[in-house]
């Protein structure tokens, strides 16, 4: 039986990186990655037909306790700043707390008690909704939710891969609206000043798992995305046109998404969904996997292994939060320069007009 272990984080250097990058654990998330994205060819959010069972409830259900957590703990101070709320931190500081709790009364595996699944389990679950100190989300944070769902998934405990489909289309759907809820209230940094390789500020995974989705069809043609009308219908339907639909709403000053997003704007001209989906695979291992300010955040427990070969630690060249500033010299800031929240642009934006943001 596996022994749970604290997660934590191991990659430091270029020389690091090249290890993970032909390891077992790196393989298995892209599996995994693939695995998901193949579950969901040709299937709607909307689908009636996917199955929800208990444990696909219970992890729906945890994430209702996360939005209930941000509910108590609202903004006290309104200022014009567009940086991150300093009020994410007293929720980021209670979910911490609760996680463990969390966990035990949703999730029952048979595991005994001096070998606590939650271990591990926990670490990835509080890492998924951003940092506390920046106040800030990317990619990373993503990553760690995926790393929970992997986690769940080699322990068995959706008991079949016919779920595949509604972890993504229920799971992490559920999980997307809690993070663009979080992002809009405590206005969230976008983590590093490239925000997420150009294709929003936050996320990176709806769009992959988006063109999935759309990777059977000729029709919504890729190029729909500039039509709001198209995005309009579509948005309920398929991730890729949620996410556009969100940055329609908050990429305020911008007249086209080849403003706001060119990289978006490059990809709409790809022919077929299928070809973007496969981009999209292979921009997530290089632009992500692949890049030491992303994974250098990387936690491996017992689940997810570090790769052989990796100290343990740099006591001289990691900070207190566990990153290595050195590694963005010749690439950028994933950690270092605060970037302003287009989302609080556009909410202050809003508010000048005395018009709701939703």
């Amino acid at each position: 039986m596996t022994k749970f272990l604290q997660p934590v984080k191991r990659l430091h250097t270029e020389e690091d990186l090249k290890k993970f990058q032909v390891s077992l654990t790196h393989h298995a998330v892209m599996d995994f990655i693939q695995r998901l994205a193949n579950s969901v060819h040709g299937l709607e959010l909307t689908d009636k037909t996917l199955p929800v069972n208990d444990r696909i409830q219970s992890i729906l259900d945890i994430l209702e306790e996360v939005d209930k957590i941000s509910e108590s703990h609202p903004i006290r101070l309104d200022t014009t700043s567009r940086f991150g709320k300093v009020e994410f931190r007293d929720f980021f500081d209670e979910l911490s707390a609760r996680a463990t709790s969390l966990l035990h009364n949703h999730i029952h595996l048979d595991y005994d008690t001096g070998n606590d699944f939650t271990v591990e389990l926990s670490t990835y679950l509080i890492n998924s909704f951003g940092d506390r100190e920046r106040i800030d989300y990317g990619s990373g944070h993503e990553l760690n939710f995926l790393c929970f769902l992997y986690i769940l998934d080699h322990l068995g405990y959706f008991e079949s891969s016919e779920y595949d489909k509604s972890v993504v289309l229920k799971i992490f759907a559920r999980y997307i609206q809690t993070m663009r809820g979080l992002q809009l209230k405590y206005w969230l940094e976008p983590a590093g000043s490239h925000g997420v390789w150009g294709l929003d500020d936050y996320h990176f995974l709806p769009f992959l798992f988006g063109a999935a989705q759309l990777s059977p069809f000729t029709r919504p043609r890729p190029l729909s995305i500039h039509n709001k009308d198209y995005v309009t219908e579509f948005k309920d339907k398929y991730f890729y046109f949620a996410c556009i639909n969100f940055i329609n709403e908050t990429k305020i000053g911008t007249t086209s998404l080849r403003q706001s997003s060119p990289m978006l704007d490059d990809i709409s001209g790809v022919k077929t969904w299928k070809k973007i989906e496969e981009g999209m695979l292979k921009m997530y291992d290089a632009e992500v996997l692949s890049k030491l300010p992303v994974v250098q955040h990387f936690l491996f427990g017992a689940i997810l292994p570090c790769p052989e070969g990796v100290p343990e630690h740099y006591d001289d060249e990691v900070d207190e939060d566990g990153c290595n500033h050195e590694v963005h010299s010749s690439w950028g800031d994933c950690c270092g320069i605060k970037v302003p929240s287009a989302v609080a642009a556009s909410a202050m934006e809003h508010k000048k007009h005395h018009v709701p943001f939703d």
